[in-house]
């Protein structure tokens, strides 16, 4: 027998995110939130996701601070490429980078993190060939991109997922 609300946090927070949005606890606002989160966690349920199954937690402290560093480093390389104006010339591109990493939610998270990083976007992952395309927008050296993401980011995902 399927359970009447499979994902009950899932729903409980739709609903909190509903009200604050609305800025409203209106009894109609209640009722249609409520249904929202209903709906929204049943459908969840049809998708039927797999359990993320961490290995090690260890890696987590340390994956987290690369990424806030990355970011913040990102950000400020991005602005002077934005603000400054330079003689040198600026080569956007796109790199090609062979992942060993299988795990889905590895997968997610790394293109959360190439994708919140300024001036990087995770365009493509072939499944088959364990290719990853991504854009750069200060696109030097395509070897150096290539072992940022397996060196600093995927070897830590996999210590957590795999």
């Amino acid at each position: 027998m399927k359970p009447w609300l499979p994902y009950p946090l899932l729903a409980l927070a739709l609903l909190a995110m509903w009200l604050l949005l609305n800025q409203s606890l209106a009894p109609g606002q209640l009722v249609l939130g409520g249904a929202v989160a209903l709906f929204a966690s049943r459908a969840m349920a049809a998708l039927q996701p797999e359990k993320a199954r961490i290995r090690s937690v260890r890696p987590i402290p340390r994956l987290a601070a690369l990424v806030f560093a990355d970011i913040i480093r990102s950000n400020i390389a991005v602005a002077k490429i934005v603000l400054l104006p330079g003689p040198r010339r600026r080569v956007a591109g796109f790199v090609r980078i062979p992942l060993d990493m299988k795990n889905r939610y590895g997968l997610t998270i790394l293109a959360c993190i190439i994708t919140a990083t300024p001036g990087t976007c995770w365009v493509q992952f072939d499944r088959n060939a364990g290719r990853l395309l991504i854009h750069v927008l200060d696109l030097v050296d395509e070897e150096t991109w290539i072992r940022l993401i397996k060196q600093r980011y995927e070897r830590l995902l996999m210590e957590i997922f795999e």
